[in-house]
């Protein structure tokens, strides 16, 4: 259901829609998209400081952005939603292949022993 609402909330800011429900859906996406990539990334916490991590940074995520937009007088909404869904996209894979290249360091660990023997 969250995600329903959030790519709503993209959807509805980036087709410029006059829906009364535009801001608080993209305001629900420019915190939760981040904060589910954050909190992807932090397995190990326990479930109450994940979340609290989570969307702290989240919202210094939502910050840097808009400071860097800013600071580049390239300010636009439609650029910061952009932003927040490419940076947590990235974070997103990079967690999602974190896995992969531990099972890939496994296995050639492994070759190394059986020629090494």
């Amino acid at each position: 259901m969250a995600t329903a609402v959030a790519g709503t909330g993209a959807l509805l800011a980036l087709t410029d829609s006059g829906s009364s429900l535009r801001g608080p859906f993209a305001l629900f996406f420019l915190i939760a998209t981040p904060a589910v990539a954050i909190g992807l990334a932090l397995r190990g916490l326990d479930p109450f400081a994940r979340v609290l991590t989570a969307l702290a940074g989240a919202v210094a995520l939502d910050m840097l952005i808009a400071q860097g937009m800013l600071a580049t007088h390239r300010w636009s909404w439609r650029g910061g939603i952009v932003a927040v869904t490419a940076i947590s996209l990235l974070l997103i894979l990079l967690v999602l292949m974190r896995p992969v290249e531990r099972i890939l360091e496994r296995t050639s660990r492994r070759a190394g022993k059986i020629r090494s023997s």
